[in-house]
């Protein structure tokens, strides 16, 4: 959905330009001045069809842009709250501590630290193809929770209590394992270019086996 708005996007800002381009190339080739000492060609002060035309065409892009960015940002923020997994996510100057919940079970929480690296920081393991609801919360200032390609970021906001949905949102991991870069979005200090993570995905099986080793009280 994301990807669709933002290929919806370029296509009509690159259509816009490519008009622009022409219409500006036309007036240059076919009103320039031909002959050394040729009259100015007649000013025009007003053009009535030409200004309902350069007014209502933004007019109606903007609007068209409007709708499908209001739809999608609501089907982007709906939260259904029957994810199997839940995660905690606590932002903190700088680093994250992540709790993950499944299926009534609460693992140990991960945190980290400043890193250079974002294989170094803190590592969120997820299995792929699950819907996974976040809860997103800071005691200090503004960060924002992003992962590339989950091609969603929010902001984390101190203030907001628990249970508020302003917290939370969902989304269905991808399809493919693998180890993928996060990162605070959002200017919060210092040491905010190195406030990095890590979303691991993997199979269901290598997630269940995850789960009964970091199991809240488990040995490790």
């Amino acid at each position: 959905m994301v990807q669709s708005l933002w290929n919806g996007a370029w296509i009509a800002a690159l259509a816009t330009g490519a008009v622009v381009i022409a219409l500006i190339l036309w007036a240059a080739v076919f009103h320039r001045k031909r002959r050394a000492k040729a009259e100015l060609p007649p000013q025009v002060r007003y053009n009535l069809p030409i200004e309902m035309l350069y007014t209502l065409i933004p007019l109606v892009m903007v609007s068209v842009f409007f709708y499908f960015t209001a739809r999608d940002s609501e089907v982007l923020s709906k939260v259904d709250g029957d994810a199997t997994v839940k995660v905690k996510v606590e932002a903190f100057q700088w680093s994250w501590r992540f709790t993950t919940t499944t299926d009534g079970k609460t693992l140990q929480p991960v945190a980290g630290t400043p890193v250079s690296d974002y294989k170094q920081g803190p590592q969120l393991v997820l299995p792929v193809n699950k819907k996974v609801e976040f809860d997103l919360s800071t005691d200090d200032v503004i960060h924002s929770f992003w992962v590339p390609e989950f091609l969603f970021k929010r902001d984390v906001i101190p203030g907001i209590p628990e249970g508020n949905p302003g917290r939370k949102f969902q989304i269905t991991t991808l399809n493919k394992p693998g180890t993928y870069a996060g990162r605070c979005a959002e200017l919060c200090g210092v040491d905010h270019s190195r406030m990095l993570f890590s979303v691991k995905l993997v199979s269901q099986q290598e997630f269940d086996q995850y789960i009964a080793t970091h199991q809240a009280g488990s040995a490790q």
